[in-house]
């Protein structure tokens, strides 16, 4: 979107993010959103029941830095990781995790594995280089596993952008 219409993408996602903090700080005021307040009672965590739910304005703002702070096709490489490479790793993760030594946290080498192949193949499809496709998914990786919450969504399309721009996408 950002391509066709970088202006109106930006505004979009901060519109999105704003919008959604307003209809949060209403839900959590036993205000229902229609539509919003379900999905998001469903999408959340057992961390985030009763509490103010900050996933999405952190994903919104992850991908609105890395559009205004990045070239574009790093910053296109770095959002495509915080979409496929962290969405995939969660989805994995709680699906088929069992295997989750000290050193993630509590995250699932299944899920890690799913973050680095997904950023992986994302990359490689922006930049059409494997090495910048492998540092991607390095970063991602180590970035995805670190205990962050839902800090990750804002450092991990900046770190996986910053990486595959320092590697000369």
């Amino acid at each position: 979107m950002a391509d066709i219409d970088f202006f109106g993408t930006v505004l979009l996602l901060s519109v999105g993010v704003l919008s959604y903090a307003a209809m949060e700080a209403l839900r959590l005021s036993g205000i229902r959103v229609p539509v919003i307040s379900a999905i998001t009672n469903m999408a959340s965590r057992p961390r985030d029941y009763g509490r103010f739910v900050t996933g999405p304005i952190t994903l919104g703002t992850g991908a609105l830095l890395a559009l205004l702070l990045l070239p574009a096709s790093a910053a296109a490489v770095g959002i495509y990781a915080l979409a496929f490479g962290d969405g995939f790793a969660g989805l994995v993760g709680k699906l088929f995790g069992k295997c989750r030594p000290a050193f993630l946290y509590g995250k699932s080498v299944e899920g890690s594995l799913a973050c680095f192949t997904a950023t992986f193949i994302s990359a490689f499809f922006v930049s059409r280089n494997f090495t910048i496709a492998l540092i991607a998914a390095v970063t991602a990786t180590a970035v995805e596993a670190l205990p962050l919450k839902d800090c990750d969504n804002i450092a991990l399309p900046l770190s996986v952008g910053i990486a595959a721009m320092l590697a000369g996408i």
